[in-house]
């Protein structure tokens, strides 16, 4: 490895989120004025994070579920109500042209 990358302040950091009250100590180079004294009597960076392992959806089973067949058949039966009104429609189109056509023919007799 080449030396001159690596990060110089690599140490042990306690990263904590305080809305699912969890927090664990890890190495991290990432900066923090605030500390925090751990189990092990020692005191260390404290990081605040807003999401963890102990609140995200994912990791707490939470996750919502897509059910994809149950959007294809929701739209199978969209598609066939659809079909059913355009057809309803195209019978009242047709009868209201039968309509005016026997109105003309009576018309056309007087």
């Amino acid at each position: 490895m080449k030396q001159s990358i690596q990060p110089k302040d690599y140490r042990f950091v306690v990263f904590a989120d305080e809305q699912a009250k969890f927090s664990f100590l890890t190495r991290s180079t990432a900066k923090s004025e605030e500390t925090i004294k751990w189990t092990d009597g020692n005191e260390y960076p404290l990081v605040k994070v807003q999401i963890s392992s102990a609140s995200h959806p994912f990791f707490t089973g939470e996750e919502k579920i897509i059910d994809t067949e149950g959007r294809v058949d929701r739209f199978k039966a969209r598609a066939k109500k659809a079909a059913a009104l355009k057809a309803q429609l195209g019978n009242k189109v047709a009868k209201a042209k039968k309509e005016a056509e026997k109105k003309a023919a009576k018309e056309a007799e007087k």
